[in-house]
């Protein structure tokens, strides 16, 4: 399955990356395309099978999927200048360009398309993806979920949920991070070097999610377990409350929508 990507910044390098390093899509059908040598040149040591070009129309030409990881004002020029055939997929990674909008840029209105949103834990193969698909069938979308789901976790919603899940997962990422930069903070005041802060912190944020991924169970039940009456953790959880803990990450992450 032939793979033409058109940029190679964070996240279009990423991507290329992930899809190297699973098994669906080989180094040897991924092509890369980006205007500067210098990014081409570190996917190309790291993955030797893989192509790269500065011809984005080289790139597409005769692959199965395309996919988009420039920023979002380039994609109406980028999309304008190539010839794409109504069998190919079209997979844009742009924040806000609707279907609609891809559509009006392309000759085959009606062409396979998939909007995604990872996030920059897709470095790590570790990225929640949004999917959401136009004119696809079942067995395009399973693939898609297939392909991303190797890069982490991968979910397809209705594009209109699009907004409200990016600042929950894309920008969110952001928000837990801000959490673990904020406990070494109070970890260095109690005396705890930063660089094992952080890993104590973050190594206890991924065992707070592998709770919630691995089990059939609610970030309640497993708060309950860690608050014994009379204990240290509930006045640390009645401390976040009297601070306005929970209101302020809602009013955050509404605030990014």
């Amino acid at each position: 399955m032939k793979t033409a990507i058109i940029g190679a910044g964070n996240m279009g390098g990423s991507i290329a990356r992930g899809l190297a390093k699973g098994s669906i899509i080989p180094a040897s059908d991924i092509i890369v395309s980006n205007p500067s040598q210098g990014k081409l040149d570190a996917l190309k040591a790291e993955f030797p099978a893989l192509q790269t070009t500065h011809d984005n129309q080289e790139a597409v030409t005769g692959a199965e999927f395309i996919i988009l990881a420039v920023k979002p004002w380039l994609i109406k020029p980028v999309l304008r200048e190539l010839k794409l055939k109504s069998k190919q997929i079209l997979i844009s990674v742009a924040a806000g360009i609707s279907f609609e909008e891809l559509a009006q840029n392309v000759a085959e209105k009606e062409m396979t398309m998939f909007r995604i949103i990872p996030n920059t834990a897709i470095s790590e193969m570790e990225s929640m993806t949004l999917i959401a698909s136009r004119n696809a069938s079942k067995e395009q979308e399973q693939l898609m979920l297939d392909i991303f789901n190797q890069m982490g976790l991968a979910l397809l919603i209705p594009e209109e949920k699009f907004s409200a899940a990016t600042s929950m997962t894309s920008c969110g990422i952001a928000y837990v991070l801000k959490y673990i930069q904020a406990a070494m903070q109070a970890g260095i005041e109690m005396g705890i070097y930063p660089q094992d802060g952080m890993r104590m912190v973050a190594q206890t944020m991924k065992g707070a999610a592998e709770l919630i991924l691995n089990n059939d169970t609610h970030p309640s039940v497993e708060i309950d377990k860690v608050c014994t009456p009379g204990g240290i953790t509930i006045k640390g959880i009645n401390e976040l409350e009297h601070g306005g803990y929970t209101s302020t990450i809602i009013n955050a992450i509404k605030k990014s929508v």
